[in-house]
């Protein structure tokens, strides 16, 4: 990352004292300062790389759970003196059993707070900025500061937000190559149960989440008919108290939204489906089954977090220092039945909305702006994208809903080569459908 991004500047971590600076990091600053057949393209071992780690690399975690808190400890032991993490949960009792930084006395406290003081307190030399809030309440200003995101998720939203929100720093020059200095890599994990996975993320250079949202199953419904009629399991049944009787006869009758993370909602749940599980003879039905079931709350191992864990801080030593050819770039664990791992070199979408260099469009002569964004809106790739687009040419403003709107309304009428002042252009396209800015390469040509 150091390669790909310009280093920023860094606060430097709590020195470090006695045994600690002798030798806790001896084995990076060995892959730091030797030379070898695996190194990385571009790799100069030396001294000052492993002093980057410590002082110089930056590096935002995304999320302080069973994932985050395995993460948070790999990337301080291996050396990473400046770690910042974001979270907005809270400690509840039932994660203590895998999110080892966290104790009893620890619940109900921020998970990013807490988990920050842990690290810091034990590892000499990091430290740990923990910011206690979501995603969305962060500036993009604030993750460009980073050389890598780590994301420790269990949202595939979540995931997505954070893979928008890079690739919409990318910049990209005449020929669609992205410019190296505007790249922020992600490394991004995730577990269920025993399989997991680890990928190496670099926008406008490999697959972004977008590329190959399409591993992601669709979250499991089931027919209404069937909850209604014939449930045959403890889920059936607990989605039929949250989906009908919450309306019919609970607190959704005035109005009330559910709240999975409400104590009250789910237990109100809770005793809905097991007076209907008792009824058709189901079993199962239990508070923490229950909670599963509404949060879509996905199985976790504790080991399955280390292993991927692991693979995801090694993944990110290698960015920050090419001292290794890293991975290329999807790498899959499965654990169920015996152990097998297998890696996958998946390929970009040159048509995808979020890392490419824009969406190819083509356009008669004379094609005004209005005519433009008709046919955009009705573009099957933006469907369901678009519901009022603002269009910028660089940082130009040709048509912009809000205020600037009765300015740069008489474009609507004006060609689109009067407005580029020329044949071929880059637009962007801004939307409150959309989570990023959609680039669009514009051509006119008969």
């Amino acid at each position: 990352a150091a390669r790909l991004r310009a280093p920023q500047p860094a606060a430097e971590g709590p020195p470090m004292e006695g045994a600690a600076a002798e030798g806790r990091f001896r084995g990076t600053e060995a892959l730091c300062g030797r030379a070898g057949a695996l190194a990385g393209p571009g790799f100069e071992p030396c001294p000052e790389v492993a002093a980057f780690v410590r002082g110089g690399a930056r590096l935002l975690v995304v999320g302080a759970g069973g994932l985050g808190c395995e993460l948070l400890k790999d990337l301080a032991l291996l050396g990473f003196g400046h770690l910042e993490v974001v979270d907005m949960d809270t400690i509840d009792e039932t994660n203590l059993n895998r999110q080892f930084l966290f104790r009893l006395e620890d619940v109900g406290k921020p998970k990013a707070e807490v988990a920050a003081a842990r690290v810091s307190e034990r590892v000499p030399g990091c430290r740990v900025v923990p910011h206690f809030c979501r995603l969305e309440d962060k500036p993009p200003e604030f993750y460009r500061q980073f050389h890598v995101v780590v994301l420790g998720l269990d949202s595939v939203e979540a995931r997505g937000w954070v893979n928008d929100l890079c690739c919409s720093f990318l910049e990209f020059d005449a020929h669609g190559e992205a410019d190296r200095s505007t790249i922020l890599p992600m490394v991004d994990g995730g577990t269920e149960g025993f399989k997991g996975h680890a990928r190496v993320l670099v926008p406008g250079v490999t697959p972004c989440f977008q590329c190959t949202s399409w591993l992601f199953p669709p979250q499991q419904r089931f027919p209404l008919c069937t909850l209604a009629e014939t449930p045959r399991s403890a889920a059936h049944c607990v989605e039929y108290a949250r989906i009908v009787l919450w309306e019919r006869e609970g607190p959704g009758k005035d109005g009330t939204e559910f709240d999975g993370d409400n104590a009250e909602h789910v237990g109100w749940v809770f005793g809905r489906a097991q007076a209907r599980a008792e009824a058709y003879g189901i079993g199962g039905v239990t508070y923490s089954h229950t909670q599963g079931v509404v949060k879509n709350i996905v199985p976790a191992i504790a080991s399955t977090n280390a292993i991927v864990s692991a693979a995801c801080a090694t993944e990110t030593l290698k960015l920050v220092t090419t001292c290794n050819t890293g991975l290329n770039n999807y790498f899959m664990y499965m654990g169920g039945e015996g152990l097998y791992t297998h890696t996958v070199e998946y390929e970009r979408d040159p048509g995808c909305l979020s890392c490419s260099a824009g969406l190819p469009c083509v356009v008669p002569p004379g094609t005004p702006l209005q005519a433009l964004i008709d046919m955009l809106m009705q573009d099957g790739r933006l469907e369901g994208k678009l519901k009022g687009p603002s269009v910028f040419f660089g940082p130009k403003p040709l048509f912009s809903r809000g205020p600037l709107e009765a300015v740069t309304a008489p474009n609507l009428a004006k060609t689109m080569e009067n407005l580029m002042g020329g044949t071929e252009g880059v637009l962007s396209l801004n939307d409150k459908r959309l989570k990023a800015p959609v680039r669009v390469r514009l051509t006119v040509s008969t």
